[in-house]
């Protein structure tokens, strides 16, 4: 074998050795596989979330995991795949725990959420809010619980589908629905 495959299973040998002291239940060690595995650990969280403070805290949270779910780890030398597994799982989570982004027309968005500069501005907003209430209480009530959900609670389409026990797909579907049903009370929403 040469020096660079010797390096490796030499690291990899340190390593499980660390995992089975951690196991015992010795922080040190623990302290050690934080230590050489953090920047590892990081950039995978970074390239799935592509946020650099929430990569930083998802690092914390994986090692959390890791030192509560250490005991389970059968293979002490698999450690690497191991804590890289739980990254790529927990990144997946934050990915579909996050709030739905929609777009909205600049004119429209000015005039309902940032306000005017004017007391025709005001008017206008309070006039078109009062507008969207009613079309929403003119809706069915799986209509407007999307809706709301959605939009003014601002849950994810994943949190949508555990609530509504639906599909992905169905949540989607019922979403595009309402809109369009909300959008017929309303005619001034169908340009939005």
């Amino acid at each position: 074998m040469n020096a660079k495959a010797n390096n490796k299973i030499d690291q990899i040998q340190k390593t499980a050795e660390l995992v089975q002291a951690a196991q015992r239940g010795d922080r040190a060690a623990l302290g050690d596989l934080f230590i050489q595995y953090e920047k590892t650990i990081y950039a995978i969280a970074f390239r799935r979330l592509g946020n650099p403070s929430e990569a930083q805290e998802l690092v914390q949270e994986v090692f959390m995991r890791a030192m509560q779910k250490i005991d389970q780890l059968r293979v002490p030398a698999a450690f690497g795949g191991w804590i890289r597994q739980i990254t790529v799982r927990m990144a997946i989570n934050r990915i579909s725990r996050r709030h739905a982004v929609f777009s909205m027309e600049p004119d429209y968005l000015e005039a309902t959420l940032l306000g005017g500069d004017t007391p025709e501005h005001g008017l206008m907003a309070s006039e078109k809010q009062t507008q969207v209430r009613d079309g929403m209480a003119r809706l069915r009530d799986m209509d407007r619980d999307t809706l709301e959900a959605f939009y003014m609670h601002g849950h994810s389409l994943a949190e949508m589908s555990h609530h509504f026990e639906a599909p992905i797909g169905t949540i989607k579907r019922r979403l595009h629905i309402a809109r369009k049903r909300l959008a017929e009370q309303v005619p001034e929403l169908a340009t939005v």
